[in-house]
């Protein structure tokens, strides 16, 4: 729940929050949705060089060990934990400015008294954090990837993206507070920067600088990062009248609760710990085995993503239920949300099962990547696929979990001292500390048998065993599932999925052309999925195909009536009609 949906529910609505409408969120979603499209589609073209250039060998292990930096680093602080902080706080920040605007008070700007509080002490623990990891490069890497045969191009791979460190908090502070703004599209450009910035790097410099120029294309596109959203920031900064008379307290009546954003930043570690896992027992395996794990997660994350955007729109609207208290309205969305967040990435597992080698094929052979790595990589692919649907079931039910309590309030909040709530904040936490449990026992016990593919069995299991344990924990937050019916339709589709899984793979193997098959294949998959799911009665598949239907017959009916006024018009021009007519 942020703040400004709190705010709703016990002040007068403001006249900023009238003028940000449907329309105005659906426009916004939009730019979001194609912005992120185009940076996920620079980041697989980003994998494509990385593959090209380098292969899979000790080069490409080195740097991505370096890389788990960043990949650690961007989700805590630009998706998950500095979003939770700072949009609240900056959004409230916001209501206070309209309030004295309202009341023709002056002093000084809450928005700008916030930032003065908050930016430097931010700016000064990120580069303390930064100079640390390139200070103990060799300790993170001897933890990291304890089986490197020679780790010192992963120390300087690492000391290089230290430095994304400090412009990751910092797109996130800004990032945080233009969304708070209603400012969307740079913030959703930020990714686009990025790997714009990884990608100018790799082409220029890789054949001088080797592995070493994709650290400091990171380290480059982290900076453009940053500097994307400073003059929007600053734009939106003068949006609030300077102080004028008495210098008023910019944080009266906001109270920040730091302890609140523990449990997201512990769980975005722990579920970020599974690749900390996979890189640790891949340093023990033959050469090129992380990089195989890496080409493999990436691939296999874009069915994810596509899913996960559902719950991305849907996710304010089950805010607002848990924020008027009505837990009916918010079992039913979420739901809702499972259920269509599994139509989606099924049936993109069922494509990634059936059309992994031609895929893989695709994108990465070429250059130094060879067959060996292509059918190492696709097998990869095929078992971390079995763990898709658990991933984006637990994207959203984790959300009604931290939405549940905000890290900024009102200072007369009469929830504040309700602690019990507090500790429900961690059950995620203890959930993927659990699933992390199963993903290294798997991985221990099979690795030295299966090589990548046990650590890809492992994380599968690791992450369903969570999701289990979220679909029970949603009961302790007062959200009690219709478990019958979720488990149901999750096993309508998964029956579904696992049909033309088998059929796009006896079609894909008949081809050998790799985009053919790819064509052929992933046809063959979303025909047989729809046909079974709509046989059995999948309401998350018959309902779409239905308005669908709908729609398309709508659209022939009022293009037959344009036709037909547009030949009258024409036979009119042509003189064949007489006027009246």
């Amino acid at each position: 729940m942020t703040v400004s949906q709190e705010v709703l529910t016990t002040r007068p609505v403001t006249s900023e929050s009238v003028k940000r409408g449907p329309s105005f969120l659906a426009k916004a979603f939009g730019i979001t949705a194609v912005l992120s499209a185009a940076g996920s589609g620079l980041g697989l073209l980003r994998d494509l060089l990385l593959a090209r250039f380098f292969g899979a060998d000790e080069g490409t292990d080195a740097f991505l060990v370096a890389w788990t930096v960043p990949e650690t680093a961007a989700p805590l602080l630009i998706e998950d934990a500095m979003t939770f902080l700072m949009v609240p706080a900056f959004s409230l920040a916001l209501v206070l400015r309209e309030e004295r605007s309202a009341q023709r008070l002056d002093g000084a700007d809450p928005v700008r008294q916030l930032t003065a509080d908050t930016l430097p002490w931010l700016l000064g623990g990120l580069c303390a954090l930064s100079g640390a990891t390139m200070l103990w490069a060799p300790e993170v890497v001897h933890v990291l990837a304890p089986g490197l045969a020679d780790p010192s191009l992963a120390v300087t791979c690492t000391r290089i993206t230290a430095v994304s460190v400090l412009p990751f908090g910092l797109a996130g502070y800004l990032g945080a507070a233009l969304r708070a703004h209603h400012r969307f599209t740079a913030p959703a450009a930020i990714y686009v920067a990025y790997n714009l910035g990884i990608l100018a790097v790799l082409a220029v410099l890789h054949s001088v600088l080797g592995v070493r120029a994709a650290a400091l294309g990171v380290a480059f596109g982290s900076l453009l990062m940053a500097g994307l959203l400073i003059g929007p920031f600053l734009r939106a900064l003068r949006g609030g009248r300077p102080a004028r008379g008495r210098a008023a307290r910019g944080g009266r009546g906001l109270l920040l609760s730091p302890l609140a954003l523990l449990p997201v930043a512990a769980f975005t570690l722990t579920r970020q710990s599974q690749v900390f896992i996979e890189r640790a027992l891949g340093s023990d395996l033959p050469v090129g085995t992380i990089s195989h794990l890496n080409y493999a997660a990436k691939v296999s994350q874009l069915a994810m993503t596509t899913a996960l955007l559902i719950c991305t729109v849907t996710f304010p609207l089950v805010a607002r239920a848990l924020a008027a208290g009505d837990l009916a309205a918010a079992r039913d969305r979420v739901e809702k949300d499972l259920g269509q967040a599994a139509a989606v990435v099924l049936v993109g597992t069922a494509f990634l099962i059936a059309c992994a080698h031609p895929v893989v094929a695709l994108i990465f052979q070429r250059g130094a990547f060879g067959p060996a790595d292509t059918a190492a990589t696709a097998q990869v692919i095929q078992v971390y696929s079995c763990g898709l649907l658990a991933q984006a079931l637990i994207g959203v039910m984790v959300r009604p979990f931290f939405s549940m309590r905000p890290a900024v309030r009102r200072a007369d909040d009469p929830r504040l001292g309700q602690a019990g709530r507090w500790l429900l904040d961690w059950y995620p936490v203890a959930a993927m500390a659990i699933g992390l449990v199963v993903t290294t026992a798997v991985g221990l016990l099979s690795t030295h048998r299966f090589g990548a593919l046990g650590l890809a069995a492992g994380n599968a299991a690791g992450i369903t065993t969570t999701a289990v344990l979220l679909l029970r924990g949603l009961a302790l937050r007062g959200i009690a599932l219709r478990m019958p019916q979720v488990l149901a339709a999750q096993a309508r589709l998964l029956v579904a999925a696992g049909g033309a899984a088998v059929a796009g793979t006896l079609v894909a193997r008949l081809v050998r052309a790799e985009a053919l098959s790819i064509a052929v294949g992933g046809a063959v998959v979303l025909a047989v999925y729809l046909a079974l799911g709509v046989l059995l009665g999948a309401h998350e598949l018959t309902a779409p195909l239905t308005r669908g239907l709908a729609l398309a017959r709508g659209w022939r009916a009022r293009r037959s009536v344009s036709g037909s006024r547009s030949a009258g018009e024409e036979l009119l021009e042509e003189g064949t009609l007489p006027d009246g007519c």
